[in-house]
């Protein structure tokens, strides 16, 4: 039998606790622990392919006592309970395994240690290889010629000489080993006294196990071995329990199986109960891989999420004038239809259109291909005379539409003159308002989610890297399939997500009213763009170069040697073994951190160096980001950088941006402002930048209700200066800044959840002085205590938090056994209502001011959103008539108990309006 492919033993139990320990914890969108789950599964996944032909087994401890508890009673008794994190995760681990086609076992009365010993055991005696797939170093003693161990976790592999080098002896000593010095982790007593060294001392200078030890204690005292002088006295009185920990410690080879190696196989796996698995663990890419495989074998998993038999598709590729028009009439006979745009870029204002994709009802579709370009495509219809055909159904508000990420088809469409309206519906908003963090919310995500349907990839049908496709050089072939399924997978969205909303009035009534009337406003802001001023840019960007080369020269000088200031190697070498600098923090990889928080204390410590390097990187990062970067941007068609924003990115509702991302330009240092000054306003008109003043604390007087908050508030007090006055127990007029500094830090640090350390940290006072301040705060505000006492009770109830329009944040960690992740989550529970609203509350204010614009004689537009601000530009003779609107549309965007302030600045650049 030397010849036959190996016998796989995985030790499943130890590699469970491994997984959940070593890995980062993982959970589904409701909070189940998945992270172990997915460690072992890859892990096993990883052995089939290194062993393919092998038998193979999976082999688990069994519930309740085994033999060695009747040996010893206290055996791994000191254990704290299974965690209930680890517990909840054991029974779809053996489900996914018995899934994969893999034999798992699991003995009463017996370790996993035991089966694996005695089946190791059987196979090479028959002269079979065997491989165990462990981390437990009591295996060692089962290796010999034919077995050997491996850990997958470190890669490391032991064979008899491996054995030797890692513990300095064979094989056959490792019981004996374990025998004097007990293992910790099982309870195994051992000799007391006797460690790792000197057990190692006795089975080396004796030559030999337990029995010649104790034949030859007269011999201990000789033995080069620390303290052996009381040595064979302390073995002669605990001959016993030396004896006793080599029965607990033996590995037992002879526990009576059912199962012969040659049945251990593994069988085919079963795809159905995978992909239902899959899908309730959330492995998304598992589960994709699975339908894209059954997909590619012509086959249709039967546990498809959508209710009903498997329909076929039906698809069609437009190309002649009749097949267009009995399109065009199936819409026009329509209440609601999908429609989606291809094209040759995923920026929207650099795209041409290649085709439009129609959907009216589930698993019909139609690809009108416009302007494909590759050698020999077939005849396409004009893309004028079909635009405008399709010109007056798309711009009729009546006429309902639903798209994936509609505001993209909307800016792309715009520059073919058509000014879509009726887009009722959008998949990704859907979505997103139904659970911000249930997924990601582009179509692959939610079609392999909510419908269980892997989706064609743009990669499948153009390939990847350098050679990519543009969707105007894909074979109609390929592309009227893709460009049809796109429309067909976003009515079927619809159809299953608007479902779910419906039963949810609130969350209904968040995208009706928020985010489907967001998504034009937003679109026009993108399309209208902001001017910049390339030349500022330039010298900036010089002037932040001298500025780098002086702060690198000065690095070189406090290092003493030139280095790479850019590599997190040479800085560490520099930092820690060089100038001794206390190392702080590691690595995943255990090496010294240098990153930007490890730096930032360093520097609060006294050291130059750090400071330096923070200040070189900050300034690095303008440069490239900024600077460098935005001239590239300025799109030749319009003169302006357009940036993208982003609905369904942030789990509290907040819009974020990219391409430039405005939301992460530094306003509070020199160098951050001045990249503002570049952002100008055209010859004759003017920025103005509407913010609103504390809006996250004004919210927070509203939930709290208490009397101090709002009455500062009402009152248009500092209240800042107000919490001051409370906390340090002064007259109002008698704050100090130091004090005012004080409190704003206390403000804003209870909002976000902030612990008495961390409020120590940050105004530079002991741990017992800002608890200090935090009790003197919440016995001046104890409206506030209450709302986050009543707040952690509903997230812990309900598994979510609200904002005042109904937007739910949920919160899947709330009930997490892990300690400082349920914390993490309670902090989150109290601030997400506030940072939620204030979301709400500017996207409110976005869609009032666009309205008013467009109903006024005003030559205004907005041109950026950015936290709490919206930036407009204007002609300089209406600038007066602007602010008033702003003031009044932006603070009637909410009904609170406190006035909603905003404040309005003019200026030539947004510095300056800002």
């Amino acid at each position: 039998m030397t010849d036959t492919a190996p016998l796989v033993l995985v030790d499943g139990s130890s590699y469970l606790y491994r997984a959940f320990h070593a890995l980062p914890p993982l959970t589904t969108s409701s909070g189940q622990p998945t992270g172990a789950v997915k460690g072992v599964l890859n892990m096993l996944k990883s052995l089939r392919r290194q062993y393919p032909k092998s038998p193979f087994a999976v082999v688990f401890d069994a519930k309740g006592p085994t033999f060695r508890d009747e040996l010893f009673e206290h055996y791994k008794s000191h254990r704290p309970p299974m965690p209930d994190d680890l517990r909840s995760q054991i029974e779809p681990l053996h489900a996914s395994v018995r899934a994969l086609g893999l034999p798992l076992l699991c003995i009463d009365g017996v370790e996993a240690d035991d089966v694996i010993g005695t089946l190791a055991r059987q196979s090479a005696a028959a002269g079979r290889e065997v491989v165990i797939s462990t981390g437990d170093k009591d295996m060692a003693q089962l290796v010999d010629a034919h077995i050997t161990l491996v850990n997958t976790m470190t890669g490391t592999v032991l064979d008899i000489d491996g054995v030797k080098e890692k513990f300095g002896i064979g094989p056959e000593l490792i019981i004996d080993y374990l025998a004097l010095m007990g293992d910790k982790v099982d309870n195994i007593p051992g000799v007391p006294g006797v460690g790792e060294k000197t057990a190692l001392g006795l089975l080396t200078g004796i030559g030999g196990g337990l029995d010649l030890i104790y034949a030859s204690l007269d011999k201990v005292p000789e033995l080069p071995i620390r303290g052996a002088k009381a040595l064979p006295a302390k073995l002669a009185e605990h001959k016993e329990m030396a004896y006793l920990s080599y029965q607990l410690a033996t590995i037992k080879v002879d526990v009576e199986l059912d199962v012969a190696v040659d049945a251990l196989h593994p069988g085919e796996p079963d795809r159905e109960a995978l992909v239902e698995l899959y899908r309730q663990l959330e492995f998304k890419s598992w589960l994709d891989d699975l339908l894209r495989d059954a997909k590619a074998a012509g086959e249709q998993p039967g546990n498809s999420i959508e209710p009903g038999p498997t329909v076929e598709t039906d698809y069609q590729t437009i190309t002649s004038e009749a097949e267009l028009q009995r399109w065009l009439d199936k819409l026009q006979a329509t209440e609601l239809f999908a429609f989606d745009t291809e094209t040759t870029s995923i920026h929207a204002q650099q795209a041409e259109l290649v085709g439009v994709s129609l959907a009216v009802q589930p698993h019909q579709a139609a690809y009108i291909p416009l302007r494909h370009s590759y050698m020999g495509v077939p005849e396409q219809l004009d893309r004028d005379a079909v635009l405008a055909q399709l010109k007056p159904l798309l711009e009729d508000p009546a006429r309902a539409k639903v798209g994936q990420h509609a505001k993209y088809d909307i800016n792309v469409l715009r520059h073919y003159g058509i000014e879509v309206q009726g887009v009722a519906f959008d998949t990704m908003l859907e979505s997103y308002v139904l659970d911000a963090t249930a997924t990601r919310h582009d179509m692959d995500s939610l079609a392999l989610k909510y419908l269980g349907h892997s989706t064609i990839r743009f990669e499948d049908i153009a390939g990847k890297g350098s050679k990519q496709l543009t969707f105007d050089q894909i074979a109609l072939e390929q592309a009227g399939p893709y460009a049809c399924e796109d429309a067909d997978i976003t009515l079927r969205l619809h159809q299953s997500l608007w479902q779910k909303l419906q039963a949810e009035p609130a969350l209904a009534r968040v995208l009706r009213e928020i985010e489907m009337p967001l998504v034009p406003v937003l679109a026009r802001i993108e399309a209208q763009g902001a001017l910049v001023d390339a030349r500022l840019l330039g010298i900036q960007s010089r002037e932040l170069g001298e500025k780098m080369i002086e702060l690198e020269r000065e690095a070189f000088r406090l290092a003493g040697q030139e280095f790479n200031l850019g590599s997190p190697k040479q800085l560490g070498d520099i930092l820690y073994e060089k100038q001794g600098l206390p190392v702080l923090s590691k690595t995943a990889k255990g090496q010294p951190s240098t990153a930007e928080a490890v730096l930032a204390e360093l520097a609060e410590q006294g050291y130059e160096l750090p400071q330096v390097i923070m200040q070189y990187r900050s300034v690095s990062k303008l440069k490239s980001t900024y600077t460098d970067r935005l001239p590239e941007q300025i799109n030749p068609r319009s003169g302006r950088i357009h940036t993208s924003y982003h609905q369904a990115v942030t789990a509290t509702g907040r819009l974020s941006s990219s391409d430039p991302n405005l939301q992460n330009i530094p306003i509070r240092t020199a160098e951050g402002r001045r990249i503002r000054q570049a952002f100008i306003a055209p010859p004759g008109y003017k920025l103005v930048a509407a913010d609103y003043s504390q809006i996250e604390l004004r919210i927070m007087a509203h939930l709290a209700q208490d009397a101090g908050l709002l009455d500062a508030f009402r009152h248009d007090r500092d209240v800042h200066r107000a919490t001051a006055a409370e906390v340090f127990g002064v007259a109002l007029e008698e704050v100090s800044s130091e004090q005012r500094r004080k409190a704003k830090a206390i403000n804003f640090g209870l909002i976000y959840g902030m612990s008495a350390f961390g409020l120590a940290k940050q105004i530079d006072v002991d741990r017992k002085q800002a608890q200090d301040y935090i009790d003197r705060y919440f016995t001046r505000y104890p409206g506030v205590l209450d709302y986050m006492e009543r707040t952690r009770k509903q997230a812990s109830e309900q598994g979510y938090v609200e904002t005042l329009f109904g937007r739910r944040l949920y919160l899947p960690e709330i009930h997490s056994k892990n300690q400082a992740m349920r914390k993490g989550a309670e902090r989150t529970a109290i601030n997400a209502p506030m940072q939620g609203t204030a979301a709400d509350i500017i996207k409110r204010a976005m869609i009032s001011v666009d309205a008013w614009l467009a109903a006024s004689q005003l030559d205004a537009r907005m041109i950026m959103q950015v936290h709490d601000e919206l930036v407009l530009e204007v002609h300089e003779d209406q600038v007066e008539a602007l602010s008033e609107g702003l003031r009044q549309h932006m603070g009637a965007a909410a009904e609170l108990d406190v006035p909603l302030v905003v404040d309005v600045g003019v200026g030539d650049n947004w510095d300056q309006a800002h």
